[in-house]
């Protein structure tokens, strides 16, 4: 089989994204564009992948990291100098060369399979991916003669009115026998508006040379979306989400409004999971089976075993054990780790804690770095003192504790097993095994209080 190799043009501005980041950085569920075109590049298994960037692309270089070889294009000259910059790496190869650009997200593996199979197939020079547009306007136009081979690709600007009557478009994407490709780079005239050098020319350059030059049409229009501006990435984010929640519905997840469920790339859910409409599962985040998300809740790169539920609240980078549930209106901070069976109720925040298994936190309370034993119980208001404005301290309370409501737990503190916090109590010393902490002030009852205020006659006032 012979070689293939792939070139990914990424240094273009974007100046239409008016945005201080590379364009092909910005992000189609949860993951920047040109990372999803070099995974679906991947999957192909060429011998050599080379990305195009601007020399300020260093961003691009740290997302992308060695999944790829890059080559500068110091400076903007158009999609055929964009190519040449890789010719040190690639002109002495033999194979086939694919060409595409990181601002496309929805290519799939599929498709780019077709295109350098049949590419191949027919031993042409030259293989331009094209599409059917139902609204062509803006693209080039395929224009093939009565045999239907490709007589030239003409732009929407130069069109005939028969000519854009066409709707078969050019998406952008090409194959070209290596060797060819380099040697006509260099013949490629930049005698236009924008003074460029343009990556299509190289196809008329082939066709007067008599070169074979072939077009494969591909099955869904949709996937050759370009984005050039925030309305065609809002428009591939639509389309990307509703491939990845189709996909999620034919694994057995229960989506009640597909429409309004973000969920991103790479995300996980079990069979027989229930989600409700306005819930955003962000990237990184694994579900078990038989959850059940409620609407508003958003999850961040967290990880919920079976039979967990989660009502109206924020996880992020948290785990959630079996059996456990949260909210409404709860937040689970980075590196909270909820037990089994484990309740936490409306307004909690948890925060780098070990809960664990089957302990109450039932409403407004705040656990901060601190570990929690099993069947314990934390009463309403109860705050974990942990910062002290110079560094953070952790707690410990041991199984079957109780803490009372609206206690203060001021760390370092160790509450040992079966002891009781008193409801009101701020606690700065260990509770040793079965003692009962009460830290608060005595209460004193002022017998006749009222009738002594100067204003205690005024029914108003009182």
């Amino acid at each position: 089989m012979a070689k293939r190799f792939t070139i990914i043009l990424a240094a273009g501005k974007g100046t239409r994204m008016k945005s201080q980041y590379s364009k092909v950085l910005h992000q189609v569920c949860g993951q920047a564009m040109v990372e999803h075109v070099l995974t679906q590049v991947q999957a192909l298994q060429p011998n050599k992948i080379i990305t195009v960037i601007a020399p300020q692309s260093q961003q691009v270089r740290d997302l992308l990291g060695d999944r790829t070889q890059y080559v500068e294009q110091a400076e903007q000259l158009g999609t055929a100098h964009a190519v040449l910059q890789t010719e040190a790496a690639l002109s002495s190869q033999t194979g086939t060369t694919l060409i595409m650009s990181g601002d496309t997200p929805l290519f799939t593996a599929a498709t780019l399979e077709k295109l350098l199979a049949y590419h191949e197939s027919q031993h042409a020079q030259a293989t331009i991916l094209t599409a059917h547009a139902p609204n062509p306007f803006g693209y080039g136009r395929i224009i093939r003669n009565a045999a239907g081979q490709v007589v030239k690709i003409v732009e929407q600007k130069d069109a005939s009115a028969q000519e854009q009557a066409v709707q078969e478009i050019n998406t952008g994407v090409y194959c070209f026998d290596n060797q060819k490709l380099f040697h006509y780079l260099h013949q490629v005239q930049n005698n236009n508006a924008q003074n460029e050098y343009y990556l299509p020319d190289v196809i008329g350059l082939m066709q007067q040379q008599h070169d074979q030059v072939s077009a494969y049409q591909m099955d869904n229009f949709e996937e050759s979306l370009g984005v050039n501006d925030r309305s065609a990435l809002a428009q591939a984010t639509k389309i990307m989400q509703k491939r990845i929640n189709q996909q999620h519905l034919q694994n057995g997840v229960t989506l009640i409004d597909p429409e309004n469920t973000m969920i991103d790339v790479n995300v996980e859910i079990g069979a027989d999971t229930v989600i409700e409409p306005g819930v955003a599962l962000k990237a990184g985040t694994k579900i078990g089976q038989n959850c059940y998300i409620s609407q508003g809740s958003r999850l961040v790169g967290a990880v919920l075993e079976d039979n967990v539920q989660v009502t109206s609240s924020t996880i992020e980078q948290s785990i959630m054990r079996a059996g456990s549930d949260i909210g409404p209106n709860s937040h689970l901070r980075p590196q909270a780790d909820i037990g089994p069976a484990v309740h936490i109720g409306n307004f909690c925040e948890v925060k780098n804690a070990t809960i664990g298994a089957r302990t109450k936190i039932g409403h407004l309370s705040y656990v901060g770095d601190a570990t929690v034993g099993s069947d314990v119980n934390i009463g309403c208001g109860v705050v974990f003192v942990n910062y002290d404005g110079q560094r953070k301290w952790h707690t410990d309370i041991g199984d079957q504790a109780f803490v009372g409501s609206n206690a203060n737990i001021i760390a370092p503190v160790k509450i040992s097993d079966h002891s009781f916090i008193a409801a009101g109590s701020t606690v700065t010393d260990d509770v040793p095994q079965h003692a009962m902490a009460i830290g608060r002030a005595r209460q004193t009852n002022k017998n006749d209080y009222w009738s002594k205020l100067p204003l205690a006659d005024d029914p108003h006032w009182r």
